[in-house]
């Protein structure tokens, strides 16, 4: 398991980028793309505190992300959606700080508006009409299904293996299929987008007792060109201001 430790502004840091021109500078963030949302606002309130600094934001599946990382993708911070996939990067020596825990998460399962074929637990994903679709096992979304399931005493096969939970709750929103488990901020950002892409969706939640609580950890790279920036991010992310920010989107504590 990966050592959870707070990382605070060092002043020092932040004077020195305030002195240099920043007028070039970008830094380049790889984010789970249960994050998307969140950490689109959390880059435009970064740029908004460090004038002429850019947040290049790229937001896929934690394996992907990782397997881009290893192949030497230029990244200056790595958010993972577990711990897992974090370590391959760790044990890469592409971190230059220890990986530090900054938000949670829990599953839910979503449905076609409506909820018309009245899934009401895990249990009901069995019904054999019921068309299941969950991330592939090596995504941690799809993962952590899997242990619910299972914690449920239910064997459920997806219909497909999706590479992200937001491409979970596309299929879900255009018909492909019945149903699906998705981390619940994920359905809370689907819920506020309701009749632009596709269908409405019907959230049906997972008892605690069932559930799998997750655990998101950010790290700073060497792998980028602007390792001061990245830790800055980080440090921003862990921050008052970051965590306010994560919170608005249905993120819970580490």
């Amino acid at each position: 398991m990966i050592a959870w430790v707070r990382i605070t502004t060092v002043a020092i840091l932040l004077a020195t980028l305030g002195c240099s021109d920043s007028s070039q500078q970008r830094v380049r963030v790889f984010a789970a793309a249960s994050l998307t949302q969140s950490f689109e606002e959390l880059a435009a309130a970064f740029e908004s505190e460090h004038p002429g600094v850019e947040v290049e934001l790229h937001c896929a599946g934690t394996s992907r992300l990782v397997l881009q990382l290893r192949e030497g993708a230029d990244a200056d911070v790595f958010a993972s959606a577990d711990d897992f996939q974090m370590r391959r990067v760790v044990d890469a020596g592409q971190t230059s700080a220890t990986p530090v825990g900054f938000a949670g998460n829990e599953l839910t399962i979503v449905t076609s508006d409506g909820n018309p074929h009245e899934i009401h637990s895990l249990a009901d994903l069995q019904k054999p009409e019921i068309g299941v679709l969950m991330c592939g096992p090596e995504v941690p979304a799809g993962r952590y299904a899997r242990e619910a399931l299972k914690k449920a005493g239910v064997n459920v096969q997806s219909r497909s293996d999706e590479p992200s939970v937001r491409a979970v709750v596309s299929k879900i929103r255009l018909g492909v299929a019945d149903a699906g488990i998705v981390y619940a901020t994920d359905a809370q950002a689907a819920a506020g987008q309701d009749g632009v892409f596709g269908t409405k969706i019907h959230r049906v939640a997972i008892p605690e007792h069932h559930n799998v609580r997750t655990q998101y950890p950010i790290a700073p790279l060497v792998t980028g060109e602007h390792g001061a920036l990245g830790t800055a991010f980080v440090a921003f992310v862990t921050g008052p201001a970051g965590q306010a920010i994560l919170a608005s989107h249905g993120f819970t504590k580490p």
